[in-house]
């Protein structure tokens, strides 16, 4: 399994190659090429800032002897008209990387903030936000770092990293407790070291998992339960099962089920709904 650095690599890469293709024939056409030059990232709005080391990283796959001077760091309240970073580097990489940063960071930035404003009204309360697998083709990445960086929790990163079976894999298989046998088993043929989720949808569903769950499933997955009969869950698991509820969840009812005492409730809008904030990357010949 790839690390982080060689994903995160790996986007940039291919995020430069879509937007560069053969040249960026607007530097090329009117900029000599070693002339050096100074940019600035300036804020335009409010928020939480994220995106700071993805933009060093950006600069320096372009040019190594690019320097990057951080003036704030990620996950720290920004204001309209701060400096996040200065850059020093030849005016072709600046400006060959300028609208892959920005996009990177506007969009960081704008998920972050969100996080930012869920986890604000879980404090005081066990309950922790997770994010999904909603996500932007190729850019899950950032996305979900950006959640951590707003202070939430990652879900499984992808397929491949935890056995969720939800409504669609239970029904087609016949039911909850073929599903789950079949997966421990598949665990156990297969050698993988992978956990089990399960999604239940009433309360009976959750009594059958107290029955056939054990040693099996490491979370209880709460759909579409209102805070009452997540509370009426939570005190029927008792702590056997980590409990997560899903469905509907918003910023006006999130406390709502923090309250009813489940350990995470997941959020898709963290990352689905969030809006990108307003940053520029300029010149500087200061």
């Amino acid at each position: 399994m790839q690390s982080y650095q060689e994903l995160l690599d790996h986007l940039i890469l291919s995020a430069l190659k879509e937007d560069i293709g053969d040249g960026d024939h607007s530097t090329l056409s009117c900029i000599e090429p070693d002339i050096q030059g100074k940019a600035v990232l300036k804020i335009k709005q409010d928020g939480v800032l994220a995106g700071m080391k993805v933009a060093e990283r950006i600069f320096q796959l372009v040019e190594p002897s690019a320097v990057f001077n951080p003036l704030k760091s990620d996950g720290e309240q920004m204001k309209v008209g701060e400096i996040a970073f200065d850059v020093k580097a030849k005016v072709h990489t600046i400006l060959s990387c300028e609208r892959l940063v920005l996009n990177c960071m506007q969009r960081m930035s704008g998920i972050a903030t969100l996080t930012k404003k869920y986890t604000s009204l879980l404090e005081g309360y066990h309950t922790r936000i997770l994010d999904t697998r909603k996500t932007t083709p190729n850019f899950r990445l950032l996305e979900k770092e950006a959640v951590k960086i707003g202070g939430g929790v990652n879900h499984r990163y992808a397929l491949y990293d935890m056995i969720m079976l939800k409504d669609n894999h239970i029904d087609y298989c016949g039911g909850l407790e073929p599903a789950v046998n079949k997966a421990w088993s598949y665990i156990q043929s297969q050698k993988l070291d992978l956990k089990i989720e399960v999604e239940t949808r009433s309360i009976a569903d959750v009594e059958k998992i107290l029955q056939i769950g054990k040693g099996k499933v490491f979370r209880i997955m709460l759909d579409n339960f209102k805070p009452a009969e997540v509370a009426e869950a939570v005190t029927l698991i008792a702590g056997s099962f980590e409990t997560e509820a899903s469905g509907g969840i918003d910023l006006n009812n999130i406390q709502s089920y923090a309250a009813a005492g489940v350990d995470y409730v997941s959020v898709g809008a963290l990352i689905h709904q969030a809006q990108s904030l307003d940053l520029s990357l300029k010149a500087s010949f200061s």
